[in-house]
This record gives C-alpha cells, sequence and structure tokens, in this order.
C-alpha cells in the first residue's frame, strides 16, 4: 500500500467510517504520532456523543412529514422569500440533525436508531474524555470526603451508589461529579487513577428499561466502554487500558456495585 499523508478531513472520514479499511492502520499510527491530531478526533468524539445525548429525546420521534416535504422541495410555499428559505436552512437542520445522529440509512424515510446501549456508552466516553483529562478539576467532590460524595450522587442520581474499591486492580478513587444524561436526567462519574497516572472512569445512571451487556469504542478510536445495563442501573467503565483488562476492572467495579444494593 502506498503511504501518504493524513489530515483533519480524514479524521471526520474515520469518525463517520467513511476511512477505507486498508488506510486503518496507518492511519491509527498517525494518531500515535500526532498528538495534537489524536486529541481532536478526541474532542470530536466527545462533541457527536454530547449532541447524541442533547437530541436523545428528538431521535425518538419520526420525522415529521412537513420537514421531510420542505427538504426534499415537496411542499407548498406559501410564505415570503426570506421566510421560505430560513424554513427550507431549518428543516434541512432538524432532518441532517436527527437523521445523522440517529442513525438514518438508505434516505429520510428508513430509520436505524442508535441503541440505547450504544448511547449509554458514548455519554460515558464523552464524559471520559473531557473529564480525565483535566488535573485540577477532574472532579467536583475529592475521595478525601468519600462518604458525602456517595451520599449526594445516590440522592442526585436517584439510586444507592457506593464507589467501588479498585485498589486490587490498581487504582485509587479520585473522587466524583455529577453530569447531565440525556432522558435519564441525571449521572454520576466516579474517577480513578493508577501509579502510573492513567484514569479510567466509572459513569452511572438509572435506567429500569432494559438488561444488556457489551463493548463499544467509537468508530474514530479512542476511549473504550465497557458497559452494563441491570437492576435499574445503568453503567460503563470507561478506559484505554488492554480490552481484558479494562473487562476484568469492569467486573469487579459491577459486582460491588450490586452488592452495595442489598448492603
Amino acid at each position: 500500500m502506498t503511504r501518504r499523508d493524513f489530515s483533519e478531513r480524514d479524521i471526520h472520514m474515520a469518525l463517520d467510517g467513511e476511512l477505507p479499511g486498508e488506510e486503518r492502520m496507518a492511519y491509527d499510527a498517525w494518531l500515535e504520532a500526532n498528538p495534537e491530531m489524536k486529541a481532536k478526533s478526541a474532542r470530536y468524539i466527545a462533541d457527536r456523543a454530547a449532541m447524541r445525548a442533547a437530541f436523545a429525546g428528538v431521535m425518538d420521534e419520526p420525522v415529521p412529514a412537513r420537514l421531510r416535504q420542505a427538504l426534499l422541495g415537496e411542499a407548498p410555499v406559501k410564505a415570503s422569500a426570506w421566510r421560505s428559505r430560513w424554513w427550507l436552512s431549518a428543516a434541512a437542520a432538524v432532518v441532517l440533525a436527527v437523521g445523522g445522529l440517529g442513525g438514518y440509512v438508505a434516505g429520510v424515510d428508513s430509520i436505524a436508531r442508535v441503541g440505547d446501549d450504544d448511547q449509554l456508552a458514548e455519554q460515558a466516553i464523552a464524559a471520559h474524555v473531557v473529564y480525565a483529562a483535566e488535573k485540577r478539576h477532574a472532579v467536583e467532590v475529592p475521595a478525601s470526603d468519600k462518604e458525602h460524595l456517595q451520599t449526594w450522587l445516590s440522592n442526585r442520581v436517584g439510586l444507592k451508589l457506593v464507589a467501588p474499591d479498585l485498589a486490587a486492580e490498581g487504582f485509587q478513587l479520585v473522587g466524583g461529579r455529577l453530569l447531565p444524561a440525556g432522558e435519564q436526567g441525571k449521572a454520576a462519574m466516579l474517577l480513578y487513577e493508577d501509579a502510573k497516572g492513567e484514569r479510567i472512569s466509572l459513569f452511572v445512571t438509572a435506567d429500569s428499561s432494559a438488561t444488556s451487556k457489551g463493548t463499544y469504542t467509537a468508530e474514530g478510536g479512542g476511549p473504550e466502554a465497557v458497559y452494563w445495563l441491570d437492576k435499574g442501573y445503568a453503567c460503563a467503565v470507561v478506559g484505554s487500558l488492554p480490552p481484558e483488562r479494562l473487562s476484568d476492572v469492569a467486573k469487579t467495579a459491577y459486582g460491588q456495585l450490586l452488592a452495595g444494593i442489598s448492603s
């Protein structure tokens, strides 16, 4: 394969799943060799996840027929010229926002929503990308005030929340913070760090509608999320650890969270 120079445009192509498969290894190597571009990729992943979370309620709804008609030029024009142009732009923006962020395929009329599992994982990854990189303001309540942290987050999220002890996995609690979580309302994020400064996070919100588990990595690369939905909890452990190690940490955290329900 002929080696080529990559650019910011390729980051967008990778995020959209349009980067040719045979270029993927070279692209990943280029990201690793260019920290600035790797940071941009992480920010774009976080931005996309934040937008999906912001439009979570809208993505559950079908695109109104009048907006599809306006976008396709099928709606009758009854307004003044400037209002017509504004309406067409607004229609396009709504369709693109709902369609693009919601995973529409094969045109406006064919809908394939992003799953709730993916949405949970993307929100968790977005929070991790933003806050794990912070040095002074990564958390709102430090680990030194653990009892208050657990009580505060439990009351805000509406779940009994026990901060897992991950010392056996090599991680110490840094602290936590409260976050918005789309339709769920609020989420807790607990941040952990190992002796080398590697950070992982635990994202927890309430969800009584599903039982599921799995792993998720954004198309553009970056941190991975190991998630599960069970017993009213929707949780994800996020980090850039080797997959097997991240899975082991997630199992430990999950076990302690469930144990905390009955304690």
